[in-house]
């Protein structure tokens, strides 16, 4: 072949690869901040125990090009513990975000979507949960493991307290969502956060009732067993669901699986927050990072209608992994949670979105060639600390 062929073939090659690349805008960019909040509400929707999580900083971001194909988002988010119950129906933008001093959960989650006719869809995730052990002082209540024998004996007392309070209707614990413990000048002293839900009592002992309408409330409790205030908000029953036509009807939301603790404290035990679920074994899609993988919560993603991974994608190095390959559904289960999801995965459409700078970097051959490419704007600010 003479040098006009070889010198021809290059260019082809250069132009396909070319349009093989990884955009980088900048993380407080409107798309990376629409990719987030996407990410945010599919993570809240998966995780049925504890609290809400509200995106706190946007890490990085990776939008993965190839031609004639859908874009996919690599995304890393940070996301804080709310105190919102996630039966709490206040949106989590309104919830409050748990202080350090009252030890603050984090969410380090690596997240995929794929952006289909303009909706972004979230395909893989990962998410690792742990304690803020910053700004802790001494006298500030300290966390107590879910299966504490004393802390739980108050939630009891606590609980019998406001039974003799209410008329016509006696609740049983459905959810223990924290406790900890404090020292005062009288001694020390404890404060529960639990669900309860309205019970059938014609048998001995009361069972939740089993109905979509039965009542169901977020209580604060704190103090000891022989003297302590508990205080309980009802939970409305009623989720307000938004279609693709932006209509917004209300439905009944279901009652969620029982989780007593005293009598099935084996899953929980040691563990003193709930942990965001994964849904996802990242090891199939080599797009997300290790950095937030928890090995013993690994768990099925569950759209069916989602391939598995193709081992020659892997071997090629153009090649873009698909982050869409799954997990077997019958492979492993929740650790924080005796049931596994089954839900599809949560759809949220494109918002209109004003034209961003350009400050995306192209992350291809071409691209690293170029040394005028804009260097892209991540992690992104802190909303909370």
């Amino acid at each position: 072949m003479n040098l006009l062929g070889i010198t021809a073939v290059l260019g082809l090659l250069v132009g396909a690869w070319a349009h093989i690349g990884v955009l980088r805008p900048p993380c407080d960019s409107l798309e990376a901040e629409e990719a987030a909040v996407v990410a945010q509400d599919y993570l809240n929707a998966q995780h049925k125990h504890g609290y809400k999580y509200v995106l706190n900083r946007i890490e990085d971001i990776k939008i993965l090009t190839k031609p004639n194909e859908d874009d996919t988002y690599v995304l890393e988010i940070d996301l804080l513990e709310t105190d919102c119950h996630v039966l709490d129906p206040t949106p989590v933008a309104n919830c409050t975000v748990r202080p350090k001093v009252l030890t603050a959960v984090e969410g380090d989650c690596d997240v995929v979507l794929k952006r289909v006719n303009g909706a972004l869809t979230v395909t893989a995730f990962k998410c690792k949960t742990e304690e803020s052990t910053e700004d802790l002082c001494l006298g500030c209540p300290t966390l107590l493991p879910l299966n504490h024998t004393g802390a739980l004996d108050f939630v009891t007392t606590s609980l019998g307290t406001f039974n003799n309070q209410t008329v016509n209707v006696t609740y049983v614990l459905l959810e223990i969502g924290r406790m900890s413990s404090q020292i005062v000048s009288g001694g020390p002293i404890y404060l529960a956060e639990y669900v309860v839900v309205e019970a059938n009592c014609t048998d001995d002992p009361c069972v939740p009732l089993n109905d979509a309408l039965a009542a169901r409330s977020f209580c604060t409790a704190r103090g000891s067993n022989d003297e302590h205030t508990v205080d309980c908000k009802i939970l409305s029953t009623l989720t307000p669901i938004v279609d693709v036509n932006g209509t917004a009807r209300v439905e009944h939301a279901s009652l969620p699986v029982v989780h007593v603790h005293r009598g099935n404290i084996s899953l929980n035990h040691g563990l003193r927050h709930h942990k965001l679920t994964t849904l996802h074994d990242p090891h199939l899609s080599g797009l997300l990072s290790s950095e937030s993988g928890e090995s013993d919560e690994v768990v099925p993603v569950v759209s069916a209608a989602v391939p598995t991974a193709d081992p020659a994608a892997v071997a090629d190095p153009t090649a873009v992994a698909d982050p869409a390959a799954v997990a077997d559904p019958a492979s492993a289960s929740d650790a924080s949670d005796a049931s596994s999801s089954k839900e599809v995965p949560v759809i949220l459409f494109k918002r209109a979105v004003a034209a961003q700078p350009a400050a995306a970097l192209v992350d291809g051959p071409a691209a690293q060639a170029d040394p005028t490419a804009i260097v892209p704007v991540c992690p992104g600010k802190v909303r909370f600390f």
